[in-house]
């Protein structure tokens, strides 16, 4: 099944990520991969790396000429660190310091980061890519998507079997160095991994939006 961003929520782009790029940003994030997830910023090496990146450029090109990287994190998936993400949406931003306006509340830290729940339209206008490490096989906990859940706006939790159950349930299978672009407001989830191999994905959040009354996206640098 081939998926489009726009009208089901995620779109494969296989070897969009050539392999000696990849053994760059593999090599940086070794010392980060000791942990099941970790939220990555001050780190200028990688907010360069995706400046100067194919990946922000394609980015640019369905969001607008201001889109940028405002959050990164790695996810490393393995026997040791193995764990399950019922269906969701996100909803939360990292921003540089806590700023209290109308629309933005539900406070949190988050791997030592400021996040707030933004209004939803913050969210629905946002991409999400992930990067991935590893081959992600059926066996090893793909990204599970509602195909087209990214168009229902914010969706009540007690309203999420109900959008599951309407919505095509799709696996975002993947091999090293495929890049899965998705809709950030998409419904999804994650499975336990069953199998002996890791699966490291490099998950980074693009917006082409400024945020009102001083608050700052985090950013990666």
């Amino acid at each position: 099944m081939t998926l489009r961003l726009e009208s089901d929520g995620a779109e494969r782009y296989p070897g969009f990520i050539e392999p000696e790029v990849m053994a760059q940003l593999e090599a940086h994030l070794t010392e980060a991969t000791a942990c099941a997830g970790i939220r990555i910023f001050n780190d200028p090496w990688l907010d360069d790396w995706l400046a100067q990146s194919s990946l922000t450029n394609l980015v640019v090109s369905l969001l607008d000429a201001d889109a940028r990287p405002v959050r990164a994190i790695l996810f490393d998936k393995s026997e040791e660190a193995n764990w399950a993400v019922g269906w969701h949406q996100d909803r939360t931003i990292a921003v540089r310091r806590r700023i209290d306006l109308p629309g933005f509340g539900r406070w949190t830290i988050k791997g030592g980061a400021q996040h707030v729940e933004p209004p939803s339209r913050v969210i629905e206008r946002m991409v999400t890519a992930r990067i991935h490490l590893d081959p992600v096989m059926p066996d090893n906990a793909p990204l599970l998507i509602a195909s087209g859940s990214h168009r229902l706006g914010r969706i009540a939790e007690t309203d999420i079997e109900e959008v599951i159950a309407r919505c095509e349930k799709v696996a975002c299978l993947a091999e090293r160095g495929d890049v899965w672009l998705y809709r950030t407001a998409i419904v999804h989830a994650s499975e336990r991994s069953s199998s002996d191999s890791g699966r490291r994905v490099l998950q980074v959040d693009f917006s082409a939006d400024g945020l009102p009354g001083g608050l700052e996206w985090l950013g990666i640098s």
